[in-house]
């Protein structure tokens, strides 16, 4: 008789989760509360849908910011490679835009979607549209699932029930509940990749205004920078958001919210001295204009008045009159543009649930609980999380694919102390029976 599997939500690890298992010849029980699949597939990437970042081992696990080490073997054995061609090979064309962020060639979500919904019916999973209010648990052991009065009994469950974050696409941290009657522990769920909410009350006059091909550069207590990144930001009525911002959030401790400043490197192309040159040129230009009016060619237009308030310059004064000092001011705030943190956005903002279930009760290769039989775990409800680019659609893939690849037998690993071993008895017992 076939082995059955539960899995509960069909997000990116669910679905991937149970196509490796149907495709393992496992009977599949599919569980989701909402009607249709991959809610949160949907939204991604604006709707583009960025499905992983096609990177090196190295540069991925550079990426992940909590507990990284956890991630080796699921990674190592569902890479981001892997991931293309899993998706290519399945009627999905894909391709590699800057900072090696992958989208489906269509730059629609729904196409990701879709394919696992084909999937879905062509393994014949079973899908069914219900809440999941508790694990079936006899003898320290998982037997299945309660929906309400409901049961549905299987040899193994797998939850992938997400985070805490977009809670309209059903992701409302529920899974921790169910993890919690099995016994484990909940490493405080908050933000991660959230936009931050700035003291400066100049950033909502710029709400909109979005920068490309600028370094954010963020700092805690002692100055020493944390993160610093080239790409692209948005200022909006309460601070600042972007994928920049979203990757320095993560290194971000909001319980401490006097310790961190953020610094906008708006020319990262040039260098102090170069900079002076640009902006005597500029002037030297426009010498009878007013300053406010002479900075189009180096900054966008919004910009300006903010940048010369920031530098303590008269915007009215003539381009003429303005003094080396001055300049140098102008410099240092085009190079370092300075915000505080106040706090995060609302968890229901974020890309990612920072926390989740404490990794040490999970066994990396597998995904199985260690304090309960047959209760696997993959995706955004394990405490693992990584930098906006689709790294963290990633680890949902690699976990799910790794929570159902227990049935394979494991390829013997090469040791080479093991190999040298035997190459060393071998050649003995050859010399000894050449006496």
């Amino acid at each position: 008789m076939n082995e059955t599997v539960i899995v509960v939500g069909a997000g990116a690890a669910g679905c991937m989760a149970a196509v490796t298992a149907a495709e393992q010849g496992a009977g599949v029980v599919l569980i989701d509360r909402n009607e249709k699949i991959g809610r949160k597939l949907m939204i991604t990437g604006k709707g583009r849908c960025n499905v992983t970042n096609n990177c090196t081992q190295e540069e991925f696990m550079a990426a992940v910011t909590t507990n990284v080490r956890f991630l080796y073997s699921a990674y190592s054995a569902f890479n981001s490679q892997d991931t293309m061609a899993f998706f290519e090979n399945n009627g999905v064309p894909l391709k590699t835009e800057r900072g090696r962020r992958v989208f489906p060639q269509s730059d629609k979500a729904v196409d990701i979607v879709d394919c696992f919904f084909r999937l879905i019916k062509t393994l014949n999973i079973k899908l069914i549209q219900a809440d999941v209010t508790s694990l079936i648990i006899e003898d320290n052991c998982v037997k299945g699932v309660k929906c309400g009065e409901k049961e549905y009994r299987g040899d193994s469950v797998i939850l992938c029930c997400g985070g805490c974050s977009y809670p309209q696409t059903g992701s409302t941290g529920y899974g921790y509940t169910l993890a919690k009657q099995a016994g484990h522990t909940i490493i405080e769920p908050r933000a991660s990749l959230v936009p931050i909410v700035t003291n400066e009350t100049w950033c909502g006059e710029l709400q909109g205004l979005s920068l490309r091909n600028v370094t954010l550069t963020l700092r805690g207590k002692k100055k020493k920078p944390l993160y610093s990144e080239l790409g692209e930001m948005l200022f909006t009525h309460y601070g600042i958001t972007g994928p920049l911002v979203l990757s320095a959030s993560a290194h971000i401790d909001s319980s401490k919210p006097e310790q961190y400043t953020l610094e906008i490197d708006l020319k990262p192309g040039l260098n102090e001295e170069q900079l002076d040159k640009r902006i005597l040129r500029d002037l030297s230009q426009a010498q009878h204009k007013d300053i406010i009016n002479a900075l189009d060619g180096l900054l966008p237009k919004r910009l300006i008045p903010v940048v010369l308030d920031l530098s303590e310059i008269d915007p009215r004064k003539k381009c003429s009159d303005i003094t080396k000092d001055e300049r140098k001011r102008l410099c240092t705030t085009l190079k370092s543009m300075t915000m505080t943190f106040k706090e995060f956005r609302p968890i229901a903002e974020a890309i990612v649930t920072k926390g989740g279930v404490n990794v040490k009760e999970v066994d990396p290769k597998t995904m199985g609980s260690k304090l309960c039989a047959n209760l696997y775990f993959a995706g955004e409800i394990l405490d693992v999380d990584a930098y906006t680019g689709g790294y963290n659609l990633q680890i949902a893939f690699s976990t799910g694919r790794a929570a159902c690849c227990r049935r394979r037998a494991a390829a013997p690993m090469f040791r080479p102390d093991v190999f040298l071993t035997e190459v060393f008895a071998a050649f003995n017992i050859y010399s000894f029976l050449q006496l």
